[in-house]
């Protein structure tokens, strides 16, 4: 019934965008599950068609949509001035027929307009290895044609998003109050999390004492928030909502841990869960190039503790989740949240074995 809403309302919220043609489709687009999502398909007096992509702002995820759009704003007006074709490589939020770049509808509620990329692939995994380098080398690009960027005139859009030490805490919140009595069955799980606290806390203290600058970080680095040509080149990055300032390191770690895990996030058997040192390798090469010498010496030193950690707050989150009754993420069946705590331990166990190789291949990517 709210998708059917959520069509009416297009329509209401397509009158308010400045296209001046002609509209003759709108259909629900795209596998994403935070927006709804709609490709608007409109024709020219001289029959020309364009396409263009109508997004629905979620605001149970996003408290303020003022800020998530206007910290968009902001990175794609840099990124046109750094990106060799505007039109292809970077985000193009068409105006509302006030000026803004959204409108509101009716019922309070944030839409806003993309052009659509003509020939483009976005894809939910990558077919090969070379489609995990290329979504490597968008990213790493987003990071060099952003680094002159200053981050702090970002919204953060999710406080604390990759603030482990404060996910660390809720998680001992989570253990204290154990509302429906799991902890006495997890406690392996619990020490696991408990014995690298103190690891929760390398990123923040090497940025508090200079070490590990402040950047634009995009923080959903997933294949699917990439975009390719046909021959299958990175185009650009998608997907801004999360925009705001970070690490590089996460934004590289996040990528690693979602593309380099050898079996799915949920993985049962945990034999089949490991880190595939190969597409580890082939993501490292992949950023630093698009990278383009951006960054320092200390974020390339860095990349495991990126990859580690961002592994770890999400096992960590999954923990919580359960202890608390599975409130937060969605869930299939009862055990959901602890078999996708188990597959992101285990990658952090693999991590930690493979540590000093981790370290080798970026330093080596980096010559």
């Amino acid at each position: 019934m709210d998708h059917i809403v959520d069509i009416k309302k297009s329509v209401e919220a397509l009158d308010k965008f400045d296209i001046g043609k002609k509209i003759i489709g709108c259909v629900p687009y795209g596998s994403g599950h935070i927006n709804n999502t709609f490709l608007v398909t409109s024709v020219t007096d001289d029959k020309k068609t364009h396409q263009y992509i109508l997004q629905k702002v979620n605001r149970n995820v996003f408290r303020h949509p003022d800020q998530v759009i206007a910290n968009i704003e902001k990175v794609t007006e840099h990124l046109m001035g750094k990106v060799e074709n505007p039109k292809r490589n970077t985000l193009n939020l068409i105006k509302s027929k006030d000026g803004k770049n959204y409108c509101i509808t009716s019922d309070s509620e944030y839409w806003r307009m993309y052009r659509f990329i003509d020939n483009s692939l976005c894809l939910d995994a990558p077919r090969n290895t070379d489609d995990f380098y290329e979504s490597a080398i968008a990213f790493g690009q987003f990071q060099q044609y952003l680094s002159d960027f200053d981050a702090t005139q970002l919204y953060e859009v999710i406080r604390d998003f990759h603030n482990t030490p404060k996910r660390y805490e809720a998680f001992l919140e989570a253990v204290k109050k154990d509302p429906i009595g799991r902890a006495k069955d997890v406690q392996d799980e619990i020490k696991f999390v408990m014995d690298r606290e103190e690891f929760t806390h390398v990123l923040l203290d090497s940025y508090a004492s200079g070490k590990l600058p402040l950047r634009v970080t995009h923080n959903d680095t997933k294949i699917n928030n990439v975009m390719l040509s046909a021959e299958g080149k990175a185009l650009c990055v998608i997907d801004l909502d999360t925009v705001m300032p970070g690490f590089s390191v996460t934004d590289f770690g996040d990528a690693i841990r979602f593309g380099a895990n050898t079996a799915a996030e949920d993985e049962k058997d945990l034999s089949k869960v490991n880190l595939d040192l190969n597409l580890y390798e082939i993501f490292t090469k992949g950023y630093i190039k698009g990278c383009n010498n951006a960054l320092t010496e200390t974020e390339l030193e860095f990349f495991p503790e990126g990859a580690k950690m961002m592994t770890f707050e999400c096992g960590m989150r999954f923990l919580t989740d359960y202890l608390l009754g599975d409130t937060y993420f969605k869930t299939n069946y009862p055990e959901h949240n602890l078999d996708r705590c188990h597959t992101q331990f285990k990658l952090v166990e693999c991590m930690e074995k493979h540590w000093q190789k981790l370290k080798d291949i970026s330093m080596e990517a980096a010559k």
